[in-house]
């Protein structure tokens, strides 16, 4: 049970409820950790700000959403986990390779950038650090920027994931993948 009381529209204040208005019209993401963000209407902007921002950071949804999942596991964030495999599905994700990161294997990934998508976040959360070795490998597949992108993705979404493991937010009913421990 999600540790927060999750706040309706008419409980909120004038801030939050901008914040709440502006958010829900742009499409942005309005349960699991901005229930917590919410409560600081200016951290719920720049949260939405900034996700939006690195996913326009040359990334494709694909490469974005493989690093999400590894994210998501390594975390052991049953939230954005279940949200995200919905997400990573619609992609054409294949579901062996879901299944694979759940299990906490390593997936096979044809795609050499969607293979270094993972690798950088995997190796950043494990080591606390990228080895020369994949550094290099990613300048070769990544451009300046695009590498920025992921690793700021990392960061990012880890705190996504912290949040929701503090809160305990529960994941929606309707979305039936778990992490599987």
């Amino acid at each position: 049970m999600t540790r927060i009381a999750v706040l309706k529209r008419e409980q909120m204040n004038a801030e939050q409820g901008k914040v709440f208005d502006d958010v829900k019209a742009e499409g942005g993401p309005l349960g699991g950790p901005y229930w917590a963000y919410i409560r600081f209407p200016k951290l719920m902007r720049l949260v939405q700000d900034v996700s939006s921002c690195l996913g326009q950071g040359g990334l494709t949804k694909r490469e974005r959403q493989i690093a999400i999942m590894a994210i998501a596991r390594f975390w052991g964030a049953e939230y954005p986990w279940s949200v995200q495999t919905r997400s990573a599905l619609a992609l054409g994700i294949a579901p062996e390779i879901i299944y694979t990161i759940n299990a906490g294997g390593t997936p096979t990934l044809a795609d050499p950038r969607e293979k270094m998508a993972y690798d950088v976040a995997l190796e950043l959360l494990k080591n606390h650090k990228l080895s020369d070795a994949t550094y290099a490998s990613a300048s070769k597949l990544f451009n300046e920027k695009e590498l920025v992108s992921l690793i700021g993705t990392v960061g990012q979404f880890s705190m996504t994931c912290l949040t929701t493991i503090a809160y305990d937010c529960t994941p929606p009913d309707d979305v039936p993948h778990r992490l599987t421990w």
